[in-house]
């Protein structure tokens, strides 16, 4: 539950012997104790790194009497080598550690729907296996309560509305990339390896999909080096249970003076809508916010053609919208405008 830096992994690895000094339930405790009053079976099936035939065997068949099968996968946080993921605990390559993709296809193969609970470290490449899963759900060290926060998700009375900090590779990555790459980071026909995401930052699912009403520019195509633009963005849900969409807005910048990165994040707004609402997602964008380094060293907003591509993740973009910034060069500082302002109606 606990990232390598923690108290209970950086300090009370040392000290076994005493007691870690609050209470931190597993995801088995907290479906046990959960007041839906769950049967659960369980069985461990290998642990982070090692096990044998017998505990994935074992696993295998309670999971092919169950309903349902809850798979807690991912990573032990340690330090300097004492840890499958923490610092100085590098990984060879992204596969699950130990045998524990080895268990899920086992999990899998009985034809009970597997939900997967990922507790860890980093992403792993779950390619293999993602299209076969009935859902996936990464707390990555979720802390304390974390076990709880999943078995509210789990039973259905939370609705998750969380969206990836950072992007799950697909096959063949040799590392998990930013989605922060310049044209020639992407797919392209001068690279032989598609460095194309399994799943994108920013994505993110959650039991009531959100209609996207409408997108729209308001005031003109121009933006001025030293004002601001508007956003608006019409939500409505139509589903019988509350919900949370997070509206990303996403900047293009094809000229510039150094090499900038395809798409980067300039806007997120979160939107809570009850059973049958809709809202409106107003975003105000000042100018600062397309500044970049440039030769000079120097941070600039240019005049010129910007693109803002609005949508539900990286790669689910709903709306593009061109335009131009008007005005002289300007170079900013410490002072700059660093957040958009945002309004829901």
């Amino acid at each position: 539950m606990f990232g390598c830096y923690a108290f209970p992994a950086h300090v009370g690895r040392q000290h076994p012997d005493l007691p870690v000094g609050i209470e931190v339930p597993t995801v088995l405790g907290a479906l046990r104790g959960d007041d839906a009053g769950y049967q659960v079976s369980y069985a461990e099936g290998c642990p982070v790194l090692g096990g044998d035939d017998a505990g994935i065997a074992a696993a295998a068949a309670a999971a092919r009497e169950a309903d349902v099968c809850v798979a807690v996968l991912g990573d032990r946080a340690g330090l300097f080598g004492h840890g499958t993921s923490g610092e100085g605990c590098d990984a060879a390559d992204l596969r699950l550690p130990g045998r524990q993709e080895e268990l899920l296809e086992a999990l899998l193969g009985t034809g009970t729907p597997v939900v997967l609970v990922l507790l860890c470290g980093r992403p792993y490449e779950l390619s293999r296996q993602a299209g076969r899963l009935a859902a996936a759900v990464c707390g990555f060290f979720p802390g304390e309560e974390g076990a709880t926060a999943v078995a509210d998700v789990l039973s259905g009375r939370v609705n998750p509305s969380g969206r990836l900090p950072v992007s799950f590779p697909a096959a063949g990555s040799t590392q998990p990339s930013t989605y922060l790459t310049p044209a020639l980071g992407q797919r392209s026909q001068v690279t032989s390896i598609d460095p194309t995401p399994l799943y994108p930052f920013g994505h993110g699912l959650s039991y009531a999909p959100v209609l996207w009403e409408g997108v729209a520019l308001r005031g003109g195509a121009e933006w001025p080096t030293s004002g601001v633009t508007e956003l608006s963005v019409t939500l409505r849900n139509e589903s019988a249970v509350s919900t949370s969409e997070v509206v990303q807005v996403y900047l293009h910048d094809p000229v510039a003076e150094v090499a900038r990165p395809v798409q980067s994040l300039v806007a997120a707004a979160r939107a809570d809508l009850a059973a049958g609402s809709s809202r409106t997602v107003v975003i105000g964008l000042h100018a600062d916010l397309t500044s970049y380094t440039g030769r000079a060293g120097r941070r600039q907003v240019d005049p010129g053609e910007v693109e803002l591509r609005v949508g539900a993740s990286s790669a689910d973009i709903r709306q593009t919208f061109k335009l131009t910034l008007t005005g002289p060069r300007r170079e900013v500082g410490f002072d700059r405008v660093l957040l958009p302002e945002i309004t829901l109606a």
